[in-house]
């Protein structure tokens, strides 16, 4: 079983052909060359096929992957958590449970942050229209600000 897969993902397919040279990986994901290379390294990475001369090829599948660990960094999930999921995935569907229970966390933990982001844009919106001296200003509920700053 591919340890990247999602439920109900077929065996094998193209997207698993080794392809990529470590730059093209690099370029297509927006991450370093050492990036990709630490990432295999610490295990957040599945191993990584080989080209004739030992060389890394990464196949459409692990740009999936690290599109999938990019999206989680953005979340704020520490890097130990993201390895532990790896690690759910590597060890099959039988803990299809404890990466959902991951999934929600992770999205309640995002609500969160949006929520205070959220707050965040009413005391800009708030300072804004002080400094331009909009008379209908409201204050937002949301945090305390000071009208000489």
């Amino acid at each position: 079983m591919d340890p990247h897969a999602e439920p109900g993902a077929t065996s094998y397919d193209d997207r698993e052909l080794p392809r990529y040279s470590i730059g093209e990986a690099a370029d297509r994901s927006g991450l370093s060359r050492d990036t990709l290379r630490w990432y295999e390294r610490i295990g957040l990475m599945n191993y990584i096929g080989r080209d004739h001369a030992g060389k890394r090829r990464f196949s459409d599948r692990d740009l999936e992957w690290l599109e999938l660990i990019a999206r989680l960094r953005l979340t704020g999930m520490p890097v130990a958590d993201m390895i532990r999921y790896a690690e759910l995935v590597r060890a099959g569907e039988q803990t299809f449970p404890a990466r959902l229970a991951m999934f929600r966390q992770t999205r309640a933990d995002v609500l969160d942050k949006i929520a205070e982001l959220q707050k965040t844009v009413a005391v800009l919106d708030y300072k804004i229209a002080v400094y331009e001296g909009r008379s209908e200003v409201v204050r937002p509920d949301t945090a305390h600000t000071s009208e000489g700053t």
